[in-house]
This record gives C-alpha cells, sequence and structure tokens, in this order.
C-alpha cells in the first residue's frame, strides 16, 4: 500500500468511480427533440455553410472525436476555443452558420459572452450538463448530460460530454441510433471493468511515474481527446506540468528533452497511425526517456472489441485519472483540492 494512499480517497476518487453510473444515466436520458431533428435535417440538406465546434477547457478537447467523425461524413467542422470565437471570429454568427457549444456549466464566462454576442444569429446546439444554465436556456437545442454534481476536476462531466458528442454524431449524420446505444452500454461495462482494479492501476502508476520532472502526453487522432484534457487535469489535480500534444508534434522539439527523468505516456489510437506511435515509443526508450502505451493491453481490456474505436476516447483519459491520483499519493497531496480557481470559470 502507498505511505499516503489515504490521502486521494476524497471527493475527487468518489467522483472518479462514480463515473460508470453518470454515464449509465447520461445514455438513459437522451433524447432528439423535435428542433434537434430539425437542425440534423438541415445539416444533411446542406443548409449551414459553416459548423463550429467550441468550448474551453476539458470541453473543448472532448470536441476531437466529433471534429474527426463528421469530416468522414463530407463536414469541414471548426473547431475553434470559445475565447477566441468571441473575439476574433464574429464573422461566424451568422444564419448559414451551426454552432455546437460544449460547457459542462452551462454558464462560464466565455459561453455566455458567446450567446450574447451571438444574439440568436447562428444556430446553436448547446451540450451541458446543467439543465438551467444559460447555454441551456439559450440554445437552440440542448443535449443534457446527467453527470451528476461534481466536486472539482473534470471528470463524470468530461466522459459523459464525450458519449453525448458521439450521441450527437449520430444523430446529425441520421446514424442508427438503437445500434449506436448498445455500443456505448458495451463501453460504459469497460469502464466499469477498468476502475474496479483502480487501486493496483494507481500503484503502478506511482511506481512508473518515481523521480520523473518531465511529463508528455501524445496521440494522433481521436486520441487527441485524452491528450489535451489529460495534460490540463494533472495540471490542475497535481499542481504538475503536463505537456499534451500530436505525437508528430513531439518529435518537433520536445524530444530533444529525453532523459530518465522524461515520461511521455503514448496513446496508441487506432490502426491508422498505431505503428507510427508505437515507433514513437520505442524511440523515446532508445533516447534514454521513459514511455509507456496506453492500448487495449494496458488498459487491461482485451475484449474491447475493434469495433468499439469511436468510444476508446472515454477508455483513453481512465488511466490519466489513475496518473492525477499516483502523483498526489506521492507528495502526500490531495488531488484535485482547488486553491486559485473555482470549478466554474466566471471571469475572463
Amino acid at each position: 500500500m502507498l505511505a499516503e494512499f489515504s490521502v486521494i480517497e476524497g471527493a475527487y476518487l468518489r467522483d472518479i468511480l462514480d463515473q460508470p453510473r453518470a454515464l449509465e444515466n447520461t445514455l438513459a436520458a437522451l433524447e432528439v427533440s423535435a428542433a434537434l431533428q430539425s437542425i440534423a435535417g438541415k445539416l444533411r440538406h446542406g443548409g449551414f455553410r459553416n459548423v463550429v465546434l467550441t468550448g474551453m477547457g476539458s470541453s473543448f478537447h472532448a470536441l476531437h472525436p466529433t471534429r474527426l467523425a463528421l469530416v468522414e461524413r463530407g463536414f469541414a467542422p471548426m473547431m475553434i476555443e470559445t475565447g477566441e470565437l468571441i473575439h476574433y471570429m464574429t464573422h461566424l454568427f451568422d444564419p448559414k452558420t451551426l454552432i455546437v457549444a460544449v460547457s459542462q456549466s452551462g454558464q462560464s464566462a466565455e459561453i455566455v459572452r458567446l450567446l450574447e454576442a451571438n444574439q440568436q444569429k447562428a444556430a446553436v446546439i448547446g451540450v451541458t450538463n446543467t439543465a438551467d444554465s444559460q447555454l441551456a436556456q439559450c440554445a437552440d437545442a440542448v443535449v443534457l448530460t446527467s453527470a451528476g454534481s461534481e466536486s472539482s476536476v473534470s471528470c463524470k462531466t468530461y466522459v459523459t460530454a464525450l458519449l453525448a458528442l458521439e450521441w450527437l454524431t449520430t444523430v446529425l449524420r441520421n446514424g442508427d441510433l438503437e445500434t449506436a446505444a448498445d455500443r456505448m452500454k458495451t463501453a460504459i461495462a469497460a469502464v466499469q471493468e477498468y476502475l474496479a482494479g483502480w487501486t493496483s492501476h494507481v500503484q503502478r502508476f506511482a511506481e512508473v511515474l518515481s523521480g520523473i520532472q518531465n511529463l508528455f502526453l501524445v496521440g494522433r487522432g481521436a486520441s487527441l481527446a485524452a491528450v489535451g484534457c489529460g495534460a490540463l487535469i494533472i495540471k490542475e489535480s497535481d499542481h504538475f506540468p503536463a505537456e499534451g500534444m500530436s505525437s508528430a508534434s513531439f518529435r518537433h522539439g520536445p524530444f530533444e528533452m529525453l532523459s530518465e527523468k522524461s515520461f511521455v505516456l503514448v496513446f496508441a489510437g487506432d490502426q491508422r497511425t498505431r505503428d507510427l506511435n508505437v515507433r514513437l515509443l520505442d524511440d523515446i526508450r532508445q533516447q534514454g526517456g521513459r514511455a509507456e502505451l496506453i492500448d487495449e493491453q494496458t488498459l487491461q481490456l482485451p475484449n474491447f472489441a475493434a469495433s468499439e474505436k469511436c468510444f476508446r476516447p472515454i477508455l483513453e483519459i481512465l488511466p490519466v485519472q489513475m496518473i492525477t491520483l499516483a502523483l498526489a499519493a506521492q507528495v502526500g497531496r490531495e488531488p484535485g483540492r482547488f486553491e486559485r480557481t473555482s470549478k466554474i470559470t466566471t471571469r475572463e
């Protein structure tokens, strides 16, 4: 048992372990409103010139799989941080634009300004965990998650947003919602299975991460969701510097920083670029850096079907959550305790 194991057994850990319930509740509550159906039909029939995917923090990173899925269906979505959209790209607030805005609280400073600046010009689909928020009240259509209350760092709200966005993408593409729901249930079962062994995961990462000074998360494609959100929650949970970037970008500079005090978490991702990610893993180790590959075997979920790759981002964030607990246990710090910020960012 870790020397400071008890320090991590607080509200943040309870939120992490509550993720399967949050996912189940979200899936059960999702429904296609008339407003959402109308917007989806307009999109499929060329009624929108622009599709903008926007959010801040983990909500922004959760949009990576949605962007790729829409591109594969022939759309050309723009993924823009809300803080940039509201100040530098207001020309996109136009009746020919569809905005998918993700905000767990639905009332962060940037989202509130977005709603005010848009003035209902562009159609807005809001994805939020808060039914009485400004986003939920002002959006043209709303997709509600059912994560419940969350103590601090995004975990339940992040994975439920990923699930809701996958469901929304199915609606926008006019896909089979029943089949999608069955695959979502498989993903939820996999989350439950992984979290059942949380103590062993945390202890293993505490050993693997001993003595590191530089921590990187890298991946490609849909794995960029876990890369971006993962680095964010490590900094937020543990006050430990972590950087997330694409696997390709890592070779363009940070590779020079490799040493025995460097640790790189490499996400294997899907088959299109898996070989490239594995090659990067080998090269990191050959140059004296420490690295680990996140794939089905590492997740200890070898039976998770390759056909469920669209739900890989939900599973990929789980080992990063274990890392946040391990880093906290190493230094005897309560993970996820805010000292300078709050759950909702209300100031730009």
